[in-house]
């Protein structure tokens, strides 16, 4: 385990009886509350000095209620410090008064609009989807890329088209592992790595893999790849709980990422595990 606190920059919390989630009704042993409680519960010995809770794809039309539930949350523990929110942004100009919204709220430090599930890989490449996007600077937002590895071609457009934007790469862009697939992906998160906009979480990683069958070795040349890329100024440690409970416990994730970075200084995992958190975030 790190010699230091940590900071998650990818914590979910919901309650799918008080803020519904469709996609739970899949995932039986997700479809249940998941509080701070037993965040606390799970983490075992892992020390958590803060979090950053990311949006939760909640139903149409209940994100600004998820984000005012989480802000809520704070105000009794101070270790949830920062919170991802989803926005609408196809809506294009039309997004503003809902960014305005999550702006008063306090507490918001980037937007997360889920890209993974299109069927379009272009999605974010639609006008309007731009133009919503080019308003995040405004608010002093960042947008979080969720993505599946296919759809890097365009995200690499889009990034190329908004230095002005900040961006975070969520599960290091979902490579195919279970299917053992290497490239394209090896050279797309060298591409985006180029861009120095662009944050990457190393979070997410087993559950791409087979959940029940998964191997360490088999998740380490992908992590490796994205630190060597990234840089370890420019990487962040993830828990993606409770998503990651299909595949690992907590503390489990922790050690495999203090194993993968254990060639680094001091400083330099520090950086990975606590302090670029706070500096992107604004901790």
């Amino acid at each position: 385990m790190p010699h230091f606190p940590i900071v998650d920059t990818h914590v979910h919390l919901w309650d799918p009886a008080e803020i519904p989630m469709e996609w739970c009704a899949g995932a039986p042993a997700l479809n249940r509350p998941y509080g701070i409680a037993d965040l606390d519960e799970h983490r075992g010995e892992v020390a958590l000095d803060k979090f950053v809770f990311v949006e939760c794809d909640v139903v149409p039309g209940r994100s600004l209620d998820e984000a005012r539930r989480i802000a809520g949350l704070a105000k009794t523990d101070p270790r949830l410090a920062g919170i991802v929110a989803h926005a609408p942004l196809e809506q294009g100009a039309g997004v503003e008064p809902h960014l305005q919204a999550l702006a008063e709220i306090g507490l918001v430090k980037g937007v997360r609009r889920l890209l993974q599930n299109e069927q379009d890989d272009a999605f974010c490449l639609r006008p309007d989807f731009q133009e919503g996007l080019a308003l995040l600077p405004r608010y002093g937002f960042d947008f979080e890329l969720c993505i599946f590895h296919r759809q890097f071609p365009a995200v690499l457009q889009l990034v190329a088209r908004h230095p002005e934007v900040r961006f975070v790469l969520d599960h290091i862009g979902k490579p195919g592992i279970k299917a053992g697939i290497v490239e394209p992906w090896w050279t797309f998160i060298k591409a985006l790595a180029s861009f120095p906009n662009v944050i990457c979480k190393l979070s997410g990683v087993a559950t791409e893999a087979d959940h029940a069958g998964w191997r360490e070795a088999e998740l380490r040349p992908y992590m490796d790849r994205a630190v060597d890329m990234f840089g370890t100024d420019r990487v962040m440690f993830g828990g993606d709980w409770p998503v990651s409970v299909l595949a690992m416990p907590y503390p489990r994730w922790v050690e495999i990422v203090d194993r993968a970075t254990a060639q680094y200084t001091e400083t330099e995992r520090r950086a990975i595990f606590h302090d670029n958190a706070v500096r992107w975030y604004r901790l």
